[in-house]
């Protein structure tokens, strides 16, 4: 059965952990989610500063840290524990795993964020997990191993360490399309995604400027299933918090299409304003409505 998605996920905005001043751009703005970044944006030897920024900026939060996630490193770096350690006992919503291999690594964190759960007088399981699915060539044969895993909230995938994994000069071609390989890693996570009945989250846009291209790129891939997007500055929220969000004729035909049947209850099939309409529609309507509810 396919989970009822939540407005809440619509935009991610990452912040890097060493900036107190992005942290707190970040937290002071509209993203529904709000990634504090231990990996990319942090230099090898800042990593322990890091820590203490992320650390402080959850206990800072209050109640406000069932919007923020950290992003820790890669399980294999040898560091992803020491992230641990130092954020899990600020009780951030959840962890966010790059270059996750396969739903295994759900299994691992598991464990790990169990451990420290314990010691520290956390609800067993509270804390969530959104792993990065695509960002290694091995990874993109295991999008579909992560029905079932546990603390599972959402899935997205990345381009960038995937064309690096892989040995690409370039992910895009001459008109700022993604490559074929890259628009498979963008269908793996999708169906990924659906297979664990959790939310598919699209990855960044690099050029934050270019919120027309934001816009149309957004509106394109929720039409396509995603339930939102990636960020990485403060400017991209808005665009992508409306593409993500029913519009009001969106909302009234999904109303139309309820009503129809249950107005004709035990049918399969109907006719209705724009065709025959079958269950398929109904189940597409009510998530619809759901999501704009939430």
């Amino acid at each position: 059965m396919t989970k009822q998605f939540s407005a809440r996920y619509r935009s991610w905005l990452f912040a890097p952990g060493d900036s107190d001043r992005k942290i707190e751009k970040a937290l002071g703005g509209a993203a529904d989610q709000v990634i504090l970044d231990l990996e990319d944006a942090v230099a090898p030897g800042e990593k322990d500063a890091a820590r203490s920024t992320v650390a402080a900026a959850l206990a800072a939060a209050g109640e406000g840290r069932h919007r923020i996630w950290v992003r820790i490193n890669p399980l294999d770096s040898g560091i992803a524990e020491d992230d641990l350690a130092a954020v899990v006992p600020a009780r951030p919503a959840g962890i966010m795993l790059p270059k996750s291999q396969s739903g295994e690594d759900m299994h691992r964190l598991d464990a790990l964020l169990g451990d420290l759960e314990a010691a520290h007088g956390i609800d067993p399981g509270s804390l969530l997990l959104h792993p990065l699915v695509t960002e290694t060539a091995a990874s993109m044969f295991a999008t579909g191993t992560y029905r079932d895993a546990p603390r599972l909230a959402a899935m997205s995938w990345g381009a960038e360490d995937l064309a690096d994994s892989i040995g690409a000069l370039d992910n895009m071609d001459e008109e700022g399309r993604y490559r074929p390989t890259y628009e498979l890693a963008r269908s793996l996570c999708l169906l990924g995604a659906a297979a664990a009945a959790v939310p598919a989250i699209e990855t960044i846009m690099g050029d934050f400027r270019d919120l027309a291209g934001l816009k149309a790129r957004a509106e394109r891939v929720r039409q396509d299933g995603f339930r939102g997007m990636l960020a990485i500055h403060p400017a991209q929220i808005d665009v992508i918090n409306a593409a993500f969000s029913p519009s009001e004729d969106e909302i009234q035909e999904a109303r139309e299409i309820v009503a129809l049947f249950e107005a004709n209850p035990g049918v399969g099939a109907i006719s209705g304003p724009r065709g025959m309409l079958d269950r398929p529609h109904l189940s597409r309507a009510r998530q619809l409505l759901a999501l704009a509810e939430d």
